[in-house]
């Protein structure tokens, strides 16, 4: 046993990812990356919990001390891959668009680097499902991912390509937002397109909600806070001559908490319902809380960012970054402290993809310097 890590094995990560990358797999549906896991980390020794949260895989080398734990995401998304590269999807329809490849072989060099190391404490690793759906954090916290032994940290990274290859973004506080769905049906009445008097147009009462759900950002909120809400599904009709008698809307609103965040809800039934009644139609709402904020722990955000700075030098670290993108990083920070960081993907000299887009792709220096960063973490964590 040594308390000095291997060097990183930076062909076997970009080999890893890579292969990962070639077979996609959905939420919940993740058998081949996660067999591949849990056989990777048994050879390591590590005590391997497979079916955790469904599909989840859980390793965990334990000492008497603190436990701190480690995660990665595993799952891809619906998305049809536009990149000609060698490790392109093979499976149509699939991609692994936001970096969840690269997440899994981090995670996986990290407890390489770990497993012969005399450390001082328990390390687990959490390989997680179903990140895309929002839900797979929740799953495997109900199958006891924190116990066995108690998780006393947390910590997690995140391929970021609006960050370049070789930096950082590390702070305290919400960092990426809280993930609502909310689903409206508008019913009217339909009717011949030509006699509109006769119906009770449901798209036009479906045009003025849209446009209404608009202005909760820019009336009903306290403009020192951040909000986001988003119409992005309309749905009505199949003929052009035809008034339908239903019109569906589907969105999304994110926030980093506040009072916002607790009216949501009520705003958006109420906004809705009201419109609807002005116009002799009727609203039924949905509204679902899929994620809350991430908020990372003030002191092991400054642990985390020291480590980066060693790593990278302290002009790499960055302050300030932060996303309405949501993460289910969330439910762990929920319950227990930690950090969630973002390590710059993107190629230095060109504009890169953005997240969830088919021609979406990191510069592979990105995956060493996560793992240097996690492992470096973990092992400070544990012998402070």
């Amino acid at each position: 046993m040594t308390k000095t890590p291997p060097p990183i094995d930076r062909a076997g990560l970009i080999e890893t990812r890579r292969d990962i990358h070639q077979h996609p797999e959905l939420g919940f549906e993740e058998t081949r990356t996660a067999g591949l896991i849990a056989e990777r980390l048994r050879g390591l020794k590590y005590q391997v919990t497979p079916g955790v949260g469904k599909t989840g895989v859980v390793a965990v080398k334990k000492k008497d001390g603190r436990c701190v734990l480690i995660r990665a995401d595993m799952d891809a998304l619906p998305v049809e891959e536009a990149n000609a590269v060698p490790y392109r999807s093979r499976v149509p329809g699939k991609m692994h668009a936001c970096g969840h490849d690269g997440h899994v072989a981090i995670g996986l060099e990290v407890a390489r680097r770990l497993a012969p190391l005399e450390l001082d404490g328990s390390v687990k690793f959490a390989f997680q499902p179903a990140e895309e759906a929002s839900n797979g954090a929740q799953a495997m916290i109900s199958d006891g991912v924190l116990d066995s032994p108690r998780v006393d940290a947390a910590f997690g990274i995140h391929l970021w390509n609006d960050l370049p290859v070789g930096t950082v973004g590390i702070m305290a506080g919400p960092v990426m937002a809280s993930v609502d769905q909310f689903e409206i049906q508008i019913l009217g009445r339909g009717g011949h397109a030509a006699a509109p008097h006769q119906t009770i147009d449901p798209v036009l009462v479906a045009a003025h909600v849209v446009t209404a759900l608009q202005s909760l950002v820019s009336r009903r909120r306290d403009p020192l806070s951040e909000a986001v809400v988003s119409v992005t599904e309309m749905h009505a009709g199949r003929a052009f001559n035809v008034i339908p008698d239903r019109a569906d809307l589907r969105g999304t609103v994110r926030t980093f908490g506040g009072s916002f965040f607790e009216d949501a809800p009520r705003l958006v039934e109420e906004t809705a319902q009201g419109i609807a009644v002005a116009f002799g139609a009727h609203a039924n709402v949905q509204y679902h809380r899929l994620s809350a904020p991430l908020i990372n722990n003030e002191e092991l955000s400054a642990l985390m960012r020291d480590v980066a700075a060693k790593v990278l030098g302290a002009g790499s670290v960055r302050q300030g970054v932060r996303t309405m993108g949501g993460e289910d990083m969330a439910y762990f920070l929920e319950r227990v402290p930690g950090c969630f960081a973002f390590v710059g993907s993107a190629p230095g000299s060109s504009r890169a993809s953005p997240h969830h887009s088919p021609t979406f792709d990191i510069d592979e220096e990105s995956l060493v310097i996560g793992a240097e960063l996690l492992t470096a973490t973990a092992i400070t964590y544990l012998n402070a």
